[in-house]
């Protein structure tokens, strides 16, 4: 069977359309039944599955279905012949195999694939396997297959160098200190990243910090910008760089309702040059020009191509009165819309209102797509009086046309399959990679265990529209936090995260633990993530390995003497020490030494039986095969495996 759709319902009795996979190898194949297969419910594992109607459309035009049926009869007609193919070689059927590929004239693979097969299987030719194997590295048989594994998060700890003096534990003037709702960017092209502002748990700041990847150093560019005609000491405001004119923009900020005055809730904007080390303040009040009015917890992104600077959400700071009827609570939450400002001309278009259709939100994540010319906007919140609204939603905003794209609507039951909503969150994306990285912060599971911390890191593949988590941590009460904090970052909020494009890091610095027992901690801490996946020189290696294992094995069976001086030399000297279950699986190879070899019958090929070497020789052959495009390879399916017992 063909799988055709995996996705969810939402729970409404509204009626719901489905686009349906409709094509293989780039042609339309016929479909008169369909299998649905539930796979989760809505509320609790008790509640029964209920699927009222399913209604299938499609073309039914005879001429259009002919054709179909013209071409899946050929197709399917090709891929038995292909398994048969397959089953007759792996099983040594010589005569058999030759003479049905001589009548039918189908191929079963990829001749590259039959020459390894050849040299592998029949002639035991290892040496030339290998060479066959680099090759294909060479040529880049591999990248589809490489480009299919899960990432390997890998976290550590970054200790800046210090240029104190005898005080090695005196930090306050070398790196920035405790804080979390600050900002960072980061220059790609000179390796610098760049933090403003935030709060250390008692006050907003306005120190601003420089680190150099290279030197692994920070530089204190201002203990105070206000005094340098900057930004005043902040927090939940948001920061963004202009890599090739070298400029950071800074706008909004939280202000305590406490601390709200009529004058002093205008939405200042700053722009700091780098390169001059100075700043400007572009305009005392956006909103007076058209832009948002001051706002906090809202996402900027930046087209450096067309110095366009795009703002959504956040929420709009009011002056609240401190009548004893009326509180900050009792007032409706005005939420801000998307922005553009133009750099050069110093102007703001209001692109879109908050509105049902178009929900804005405090807490969520913007990117913007330099390549496809799309914001990608996704969960957040929304705050009515006491109720909040944890959206899970992610769709995109083409900025030349105005389009909207809902991607996934945030209704469904997707059973895990989505990052989960009411996570505060940091995200990235890589436009090479095509690829959007999202770090999940701190979420207390309250249904459960109010003490249990969870966080996790999620990358979606934009060709794919799939999401994949390939990093969580859980842990339980305040003690957790402090004891792993030296091993990989604790669950936080309020933290930053940036990545670097061109060497494919991401940095994360500082946040608040949400310790009960110290309100108003926050940390320090600096890490670096990368996220890597096998190269090409390592599938090398590890097929090359493999080769070299299967020869071992032969050669220990008739020369124990050879096999140990190859285990010794040829073989360890490929294997991967590093890789706990390869290390201990080649200290276990030394066993075939001393096996008798009159536990393996038949150890000499003849021409009609398939002997135990033919069989090792095979299983290694599909796992090298399996290495290869798909395309490239014999079918992946087993002739043995459509007889049923029935």
């Amino acid at each position: 069977m063909v799988e055709l759709l995996e996705s969810g319902l939402k729970n409404n009795h509204l009626p719901e359309v489905f686009p349906l996979r409709d094509e293989i190898d780039g042609n339309h194949f016929p479909c008169r039944f369909i299998k649905v297969v539930p796979i989760q419910s809505w509320g609790s594992s008790n509640f029964n599955f209920s699927i009222w109607y399913i209604e299938l459309h499609g073309r039914d035009e005879p001429h259009i279905v002919r054709s179909c049926m013209n071409w899946y009869n050929t197709y399917r007609e090709k891929e038995a012949i292909r398994l048969c193919l397959k089953h007759f070689r792996q099983h040594h059927y010589v005569e058999a195999y030759d003479a049905l590929q001589k009548k039918t004239k189908v191929l079963l693979e990829h001749p590259a694939l039959t020459e390894l097969h050849n040299e592998l299987v029949l002639k035991g030719d290892f040496d030339a396997c290998e060479r066959l194997v680099e090759r294909a590295g060479q040529e880049g048989l591999f990248t589809h297959y490489i480009s299919q594994q899960q990432y390997t998060p890998k976290w550590a700890m970054i200790e800046p160098a210090t240029t104190t003096g005898n005080n090695l534990y005196d930090f306050t003037e070398t790196r920035p200190g405790m804080r979390g709702g600050h900002q960072m960017c980061i220059d790609p092209y000179t390796e610098t990243i760049y933090l403003y502002g935030g709060y250390d748990g008692i006050q907003d700041l306005a120190d601003m910090w420089a680190y150099n990847v290279a030197s692994q150093q920070w530089t204190c560019l201002s203990k105070n910008t206000e005094i340098e005609g900057g930004p005043s000491a902040r927090s939940c405001h948001r920061m963004c760089l202009d890599p090739e004119r070298k400029q950071i923009f800074i706008l909004g900020r939280y202000i305590d309702s406490a601390s709200r005055t009529l004058e002093n809730l205008n939405s200042e904007f700053y722009m700091y040059d780098i390169e001059a080390a100075k700043w400007t303040l572009i305009t005392e009040d956006t909103g007076a020009m058209g832009g948002p009015k001051l706002i906090f917890d809202h996402q900027l992104a930046i087209d450096t191509e067309r110095q366009t600077i795009y703002v959504f959400g956040g929420k709009v700071l009011t002056y609240v009165s401190r009548s004893p009827s009326e509180t900050e609570r009792s007032v409706e939450s005005k939420f801000s819309g998307l922005y553009s400002y133009h750099i050069p001309t110093n102007t703001w278009t209001k692109l879109k209102e908050d509105c049902r259709d178009f929900k804005s939100r405090t807490g969520h994540s913007m990117l913007f797509n330099s390549k496809t010319r799309l914001l990608y906007i996704f969960a957040g919140q929304r705050e009515q009086h006491r109720t909040t609204d944890y959206l899970s939603d992610f769709f995109t905003y083409r900025v030349d046309t105005g389009e909207v794209n809902v991607i996934l609507d945030g209704t469904k039951k997707e059973g895990g399959q989505v990052p989960a909503s009411g996570h505060t969150q940091r995200a990235t994306i890589d436009t090479e990679l095509n690829e959007i990285h999202v770090l999940l912060g701190l979420k207390r599971e309250k249904e459960k265990n109010s003490s249990v911390r969870s966080a996790s890191f999620w990358v979606y593949d934009i060709m794919k529209n799939k999401w994949s988590c390939i990093y969580k941590i859980e842990g339980s009460g305040d003690h957790y936090a402090i004891k792993q904090q030296q091993v990989e970052p604790v669950p936080r909020y309020a933290h930053q995260l940036v990545y670097d494009g061109v060497k494919k890091v991401h940095y994360l610095f500082g946040g608040n633990p949400d310790i009960q027992s110290h309100p108003r901690m926050r940390l320090d801490d600096f890490w670096s993530l990368q996220l890597s996946r096998p190269s090409y020189e390592q599938l090398v290696r590890r097929c090359k390995y493999l080769i070299r294992k299967n020869c071992f094995q032969e050669v220990a069976l008739t020369d124990p003497i050879a096999g140990l001086r190859y285990l010794q030399t040829d073989l360890a000297e490929l294997v991967d020490h590093k890789d706990v279950e390869e290390a201990k699986e080649f200290q276990l190879l030394a066993s075939t030494l001393f096996k008798d070899s009159g536990d393996d019958e038949d150890t000499e090929m003849t021409d009609t039986d398939m002997t135990q070497q033919y069989i090792y020789r095979t299983q290694l052959f599909d796992t090298l095969v399996s290495f290869f495009p798909e395309d490239m390879t014999q079918p992946r399916g087993n002739l043995v495996d459509l007889i049923s017992l029935s």
